[in-house]
């Protein structure tokens, strides 16, 4: 049932392949790509969290050492395997609630902007997957993005070997009160452009684990065997995740 809930949310997105809260926002079918990147990276729904490698920041030789006399005076001993960038990287986390309405109009607009002629019936689809709801599950989505691929080609890697086993007791969502649930299934990334999905129950001892009142819901998830290690850690104001006066998550 989870894995079909995942697979019905992504769905459009594969075949369409290749693609504040109490403010009002205009329909999404008028939204621009500015406007859906919006939502998607910097809003109530879709945060971004920028890890920065600044080791290699300042120059310094490159020279295997012992080829002419040279020593190992690099900082960091991937310059010698990888080549210096001799700047910062950085590298972000597109970190979204994937079951809120608002990140699903933004990728359905982000889809749409993409086709040359856009069909009565691509349009019927989008339309129907962006206001798809589902009573079980959160599920958040992760995507990433780097200047330079030898920085995200770890944390691909990372997501393509994890399973719901491995991910599930180090990851979970939290309210401001400390009560927390667990992660109970996954998907790696795939087809969709969506990124790593963390599937949560939507009920905690029966009850909507958020409400108006939970005031802010932290998304946590750590990656100790990767290489290097890395920990997704995002907060959102609940109330702000209010849309057409309704609590979207």
């Amino acid at each position: 049932m989870r894995k079909n809930s995942i697979a019905a949310l992504t769905m459009v997105l594969v075949m369409a392949g290749a693609v504040s809260a109490q403010k009002q926002l205009k329909p999404w079918g008028e939204w621009t790509q500015k406007d859906a990147q919006k939502i998607l990276d910097d809003s109530a729904w879709g945060r971004t969290q920028t890890e920065t490698d600044t080791s290699q920041m300042f120059f310094s030789p490159t020279t295997a050492p012992g080829v002419n006399g040279a020593r190992n005076t690099s900082n960091d001993s991937s310059r010698l395997s990888q080549g210096a960038t001799n700047q910062a990287v950085p590298l972000n986390f597109r970190i979204r609630f994937f079951t809120a309405r608002p990140i699903r109009q933004a990728f359905a607009r982000t889809i749409a902007l993409k086709q040359a002629t856009l069909t009565k019936e691509l349009t019927a689809q989008l339309t129907a997957w962006s206001d798809a709801h589902t009573d079980d599950w959160i599920i958040v989505a992760v995507a990433f993005d780097s200047t330079d691929q030898r920085f995200s080609g770890p944390v691909l890697q990372a997501f393509g070997s994890a399973t719901a086993e491995t991910i599930k007791n180090s990851t979970y969502l939290e309210r401001k009160d400390g009560k927390r649930v667990f992660a109970s299934d996954y998907q790696a990334p795939g087809a969709d452009g969506a990124g790593a999905k963390f599937v949560f129950a939507r009920t905690l001892n029966g009850q909507p684990f958020l409400n108006a009142e939970s005031g802010e819901v932290r998304f946590y998830s750590e990656f100790q065997t990767a290489k290097p290690p890395f920990k997704l850690d995002m907060r959102f104001k609940v109330a702000d995740m209010m849309f057409d006066g309704k609590l979207e998550y």
